[in-house]
């Protein structure tokens, strides 16, 4: 968004004054509701002295489109239940369809304390997926508004909530900002002992805690990140460091 804003910002510099400070004017009184919004009308306006083509607009659009590429996940799923469970869970199962939907057939113990699992030889790897979404922190605006790019300099702090180390064996995160999503891959021992897991996110909750990843501390996290097709050896490896023997 900083970037589309900058770059009108500089075609309107190249407006006739006059244009230019009634075009302020109006975009002063101007009341947005998405998607008609400052950004439709100065392109509009642009458009109708002659400022920009088609042609231009649509070069506009295409580099919009190219640098917020998943930035319809912050549309579209405004609840934290819609994009933790509807989008992030089918998401990781595209990537890994190897893992499968727990049932009592499958798994007669289970009580929905994980998302997924994966047979592993003789052992049942049982997988917990978290997802968040990096924001400006310090932005009121609607999420697909303050939602950042991965190079941004404004400050996030993704929740990662509701972590139960005691239910599963491996976890897998997922965060996303406008143009790029990232994956970590712990053993829920690793999880458990970082120094940013906090313990007792609800009054009554034993063995429950909150992690937050930020723009501080993210780097730290480096070791445990994972691409896409690596994920399946990245959850077969963090299981094996959580069984591993002293």
């Amino acid at each position: 968004m900083e970037i589309l804003k900058a770059n009108l910002e500089k075609l309107l510099g190249q407006l006739p004054a006059n244009d230019r400070e009634k075009l302020k004017d109006r975009l002063k009184e101007l009341m947005s509701v998405y998607p008609f919004n400052e950004y439709e009308y100065i392109i509009s306006n642009l458009l109708g002295l002659d400022k920009i083509t088609l042609d231009d607009y649509l070069k506009i659009r295409e580099e919009y489109i190219a640098r917020n590429e998943y930035l319809h996940i912050f549309e579209k799923y405004g609840s934290p239940t819609g994009f933790g469970i509807t989008w992030a869970q089918s998401h990781i199962h595209a990537i890994v369809p190897e893992m499968k939907k727990p049932t009592k057939k499958e798994c007669p113990d289970f009580d929905n304390e994980y998302d997924f699992f994966y047979k592993h030889g003789k052992n049942t790897i049982k997988i917990e997926v978290k997802a968040s979404r990096a924001v400006d922190a310090k932005s009121d605006d609607p999420l697909y508004i303050k939602a950042l790019a991965w190079n941004s300099k404004k400050p996030f702090d993704m929740n990662f909530q509701q972590i139960k180390p005691g239910h599963c064996d491996v976890f897998v995160w997922v965060a996303v900002w406008r143009d790029t999503i990232k994956y970590w891959v712990f053993s829920s021992k690793e999880v458990e002992k970082n120094k940013y897991y906090s313990k007792g996110q609800h009054r009554g909750n034993v063995g429950e805690g909150q992690l937050h990843l930020n723009h501080d501390n993210i780097k730290e996290f480096a070791k445990y990140e994972a691409k896409p097709k690596e994920l399946l050896d990245k959850i077969i490896a963090a299981y094996n460091r959580q069984n591993k023997k002293k």
